[in-house]
């Protein structure tokens, strides 16, 4: 986390290390469960009461620290997310969090149908930092909030303590971490409990991995689940991906509860690689944090404004694998009754101010019973959409499309319960010759295979004395390699020839700045790169 008072002491340098952390977990030998009265844990994945599986796609707000921001929880949801992980303090380092105060925020979270987790914030760092509290302390704070939490089970999660160990022998976390899940269990609560690593969340160590098992069977109902925190320790896609998998494989339950994208003074988190994977693997994800950062790029919305997503902000909902494509409204919202009726479809979008790169398009508004809250607008090919950007007005800008080519548009309109509208009609664009002149350099390496597959990066450098506005990639395969998934861009690929769009968080590359595209592929027993790369039709230079 980076709260507003303090950033959070990261370890610069490690990530190496965690390449050689994984280890071998044992068997999951399941804890019997008691029956379940809301959110449950099941063959290591999370499932609502009613047996859908649930995959958490949303953000951290600081409400302790920000109470009087009342609306956030309404715009979050506005913009897409089912989850919201609220700060709260226990009275040891900040101002406590009434019982009335969390009841309020529970009730917030319902009436705009998300998933609550809560969490105490408090213990940040604890035996590094000295200001922390402790996980016991922690759940003495929940069990005095039990009136209020118990029969929300169905909408709530309770996060015992954030980031609950520094740095300082972080061996320590597992049995205060085990304490604190039975002293809850004890006091009867059956919601499930959310616990979070050492190492100031991210577990560059491998302590909560390498004893994520003792701890999940000392849970006598079976329903915890693990909160992995991936700032810049995680910027590779090789430590994401054997992170999350050593879980995933030992079907132990896990979740990103925190990740930043931004690069700062510890390094450059590969976020993409965190929302590629979360989603590959069905993982849930929670972005940090709405507003209200001591260092502002991290800020989802700049002064909590929806309408003024920072790049960070547009990239964790409207980017590839974000939350405005990906998140999924929790069906206890819809079982009761509630709104299952999707708006009017849009108006057919009309396109102006065309140029080589991008294009803006206008649509009529629709109509919807609850309000709609959204509208997702889409490229067409054929049978083929791929996501183009969200917004929510009737207007929006499409960027990083190829010069002189022919581009097919739709859009859909959204309701706060998720509902999804019909498709309105297309609208084709051509957009102008040209493009922006570069000169570039590419990157190309495989970051992890295995047989039959890969996963790759391409870094796109601009060694121009211009930014490059909207970019077209394109380069050939030498063999039978087949990208699966790309992240950065919108990939096309016929044959051997490969042509990716960039995304609207990529379409902009500074003089001297660069950009980075992760993919996946299928491939043979030989996986040869590519030797060659044009941009806009420009020649790339190769390293």
């Amino acid at each position: 986390m980076r709260s507003r008072t303090a950033s959070v002491p990261r370890m610069a340098g490690v990530a190496a290390a965690l390449l050689g952390l994984l280890l071998s977990f044992l068997s999951l030998s399941t804890p019997a469960q008691a029956a379940p009265t809301g959110f449950r844990i099941e063959n290591g994945r999370l499932l609502e009461a009613s047996g859908n599986d649930f995959v958490m796609r949303g953000v951290n707000h600081a409400h302790t620290w920000y109470p009087g921001e009342t609306q956030s929880l309404a715009d979050v949801k506005a913009l897409g997310a089912n989850t919201v992980r609220v700060v709260l303090s226990d009275g040891h380092r900040w101002t406590k969090n009434s019982a009335q105060d969390v009841a309020g925020v529970i009730a917030q979270c319902k009436a705009n149908r998300l998933i609550c987790v809560l969490e105490v914030h408090d213990t940040t760092g604890y035996g590094e930092e000295a200001a922390a509290g402790t996980l016991d302390h922690a759940a003495d704070y929940w069990i005095g909030l039990k009136e209020v939490l118990t029969g929300q089970e169905d909408y709530v999660i309770i996060n015992i303590g954030n980031e609950p160990w520094g740095n300082t022998d972080p061996a320590g976390w597992t049995d205060p971490t085990i304490a604190a899940v039975k002293k809850l269990r004890g006091a009867g609560f059956a919601h499930t409990i959310m616990v979070d690593a050492p190492n100031w969340g991210q577990d560059w160590q491998g302590v909560m991995r390498d004893n994520a098992k003792s701890v999940y069977n000392a849970d006598p109902t079976g329903n915890l689940i693990f909160s992995i925190h991936m700032y810049s320790v995680y910027d590779t896609a090789q430590e994401i991906t054997d992170y999350l998998n050593a879980f995933v494989n030992a079907k132990l339950p896990i979740l990103i509860g925190e990740f930043g994208g931004p690069a700062d003074q510890y390094g450059d988190p590969d976020e993409d690689t965190m929302m590629a994977v979360a989603q590959q693997l069905r993982l849930g994800y929670l972005a940090w944090s709405w507003s209200g950062n001591t260092d502002p790029i991290l800020d989802l919305a700049i002064e909590f404004d929806r309408t003024r997503l920072s790049s960070w902000g547009q990239r964790v909902f409207n980017g590839a694998n974000g939350i405005a494509a990906t998140s999924k409204e929790a069906t206890v919202y819809s079982s009761g009754g509630g709104d299952t009726t999707p708006p009017t479809a849009p108006g057919t979008p009309t396109a102006s101010e065309v140029t080589s790169s991008s294009v803006k398009l206008a649509w009529a508004a629709a109509t919807d019973a609850t309000g709609v809250t959204g509208y997702d607008v889409v490229r067409v090919s054929g049978a083929t959409e791929t996501a183009a950007t969200t917004t929510t007005g009737t207007s929006a800008t499409v960027t990083g499309l190829a010069p002189s080519t022919p581009h097919t548009f739709a859009v859909y309109a959204r309701d706060a319960a998720g509902n999804r509208s019909p498709r309105s009609a297309t609208v084709t664009v051509t957009t102008s010759p040209g493009g922006s002149p570069s000169s570039c350099g590419v990157g190309y390496r495989v970051t992890s295979s295995w047989p039959g597959g890969f996963q790759g990066e391409i870094v796109l450098r601009n060694t121009g004395t211009s930014a490059i506005n909207g970019w077209t990639l394109r380069w050939a395969f030498p063999d039978s390699q087949r990208i699966t998934n790309l992240w950065g861009g919108t990939a096309t690929q016929s044959g051997s020839e490969v042509s990716v769009a960039a995304a609207s968080y990529t379409a902009t590359v500074p003089a001297s700045g660069s950009v980075t595209l992760g993919f996946t592929a299928t491939r043979s027993a030989a996986n040869p790169s590519p030797t060659a790369f044009t941009l806009n039709g420009a020649t790339c230079s190769v390293s």
